[in-house]
C-alpha cells in the first residue's frame, strides 16, 4: 500500500553549535534542519529513516522545519536562519533549497536532493561531492524523454507539446533542454510557458487556453508540486491530458507520472544523516541515484477527459488510481 498521508510536522530547539567534529553521543540531541518548499508528504521517509536506524525523534533528535511556501526567494534567507540557530545538519529538497544552503554554509553538513547537482553547480561530482554536501541525485531531467514517449503511447496523434516549467528554478532550464530533445525526437511542436508564483501561474494557464496544446509536461520543481492541485484542475477543466515529475501530482487528480518514489529518496537520506552522525564528511560520501522509476496512472482523470487508457499502457504501469 502506497504512504499516502502526511504526518504534523514539529519544531526544534536551539543549540550550540560544536566546534569540533560531528561525533555519535547517546547523549547527543542533534538539531536537523529540514529546508524545503512545503510540508511535502514523502518527507515522511526521513522520519522513518532514522527511525529505522535506531534514532527516536525528540530523544536523538529534532527537526527544525523551514518553508518557503512557494516562494523560491525566501529559501536564502531561510536557510541563514536554520546556519544561525544553528543546527547540525541541513536537510534541502529541490535544487533552489540545495542552491540557498550550500551558499549559506560551507560547515554545516547539507543532504539534499536535487534534479541534477552536478550541472546546478551544487556539487563538484557524484562520486566525491567534496565540500560539505552529499545526498540524492535524482536525474529527473534524464527522464523527460520517456515521459514523452509514454504520452504519445497514451496519444497516438499527438504532435504539439507545451512544457510548464519554473524560470527561476536553474534545474528545470536543464529539463526543459533534455524535454526540447526528446520532442525533437518524437517531432512534436514544443512550446514552453512558465511559472514562479501565483499570478504568473495563473497568467501560465491561460497561455495553455490559448495553445491548446495535445498535452502538458510538467517539469519536477518545488513551487509547482505546490501547487499540484490547482494545476491538476486546470488541467481537467481545459481537457488537456498531462504528464509529472511527482507521484503526489498525479495523487492530486493529474493524469499520469513517470518518476522515481520520492518517499524512499527521503528514506535513503537518513542513511546519510546516520553516517554524518558518526564521523563521516559528506564530500567523501559518494552522491546516490534512484535505481527505479514508476508508472502511475489516474483513471478518474482519464475519464475525466474523455481517454481510455490503452491496455499496453495499463499493463505495464507500477499504481493505478481508480
Amino acid at each position: 500500500m502506497k504512504r499516502r498521508e502526511f504526518i504534523t510536522f514539529l519544531g526544534g530547539v536551539v543549540a550550540a553549535w560544536p566546534s569540533v567534529a560531528i561525533t555519535q553521543s547517546s547523549a547527543r540531541l542533534w538539531k536537523i534542519g529540514v529546508l524545503a518548499n512545503e510540508a511535502w508528504p514523502p518527507l515522511q521517509g526521513l522520519q522513518y529513516g532514522l527511525q529505522e536506524l535506531g534514532y527516536v525523534e525528540g530523544k536523538s533528535h529534532l527537526f527544525v522545519y523551514r518553508f518557503a511556501q512557494g516562494d523560491a526567494g525566501r529559501f536564502p534567507a531561510l536557510a541563514s536562519e536554520l546556519v544561525n540557530l544553528p543546527v547540525d545538519l541541513i536537510v534541502a529538497w529541490g535544487t533552489p533549497a540545495s542552491l540557498a544552503a550550500h551558499k549559506a554554509t560551507t560547515i554545516i553538513p547539507i543532504v539534499m536532493s536535487a534534479g541534477d547537482p552536478v550541472g546546478s553547480g551544487i556539487v563538484a561530482g557524484l562520486a566525491r561531492p567534496g565540500g560539505n554536501v552529499t545526498g540524492m541525485s535524482v536525474q529527473m531531467a534524464e527522464q523527460e524523454g520517456k515521459r514523452l514517449e509514454l504520452l504519445k503511447k497514451l496519444l497516438p496523434n499527438f504532435s504539439r507539446l507545451a512544457v510548464l516549467s519554473n524560470p527561476t528554478n536553474p534545474y528545470c532550464a536543464i529539463a526543459v533542454g533534455e524535454a526540447r530533445r526528446g520532442a525533437a525526437a518524437l517531432n512534436l511542436q514544443f512550446e514552453v510557458v512558465e511559472a514562479s508564483d501565483a499570478p504568473s501561474l495563473e497568467a501560465a494557464f491561460l497561455s495553455l487556453s490559448r495553445i491548446r496544446p495535445d498535452a502538458v509536461l510538467v517539469v519536477a520543481d518545488p513551487f509547482l508540486a505546490g501547487e499540484r492541485v490547482r494545476i491538476a484542475d486546470q488541467m481537467i477543466k481545459e481537457k488537456l491530458p498531462s504528464i509529472y515529475s511527482y507521484h503526489e501530482h498525479v495523487r492530486a487528480g493529474g493524469l499520469m507520472t513517470y518518476t522515481t518514489n520520492y518517499y524512499d529518496v527521503f528514506r535513503r537520506q537518513g542513511l546519510f544523516i546516520d553516517k554524518i552522525f558518526k564521523g563521516a564528511k559528506p564530500g567523501d560520501l559518494p552522491v546516490q541515484q534512484p535505481t527505479k522509476f514508476e508508472l502511475m496512472l489516474n483513471l478518474k482523470t482519464a475519464k475525466a477527459l474523455g481517454l481510455t487508457i490503452p491496455p499496453t499502457l495499463l499493463a505495464i504501469a507500477d499504481e493505478v488510481i481508480e
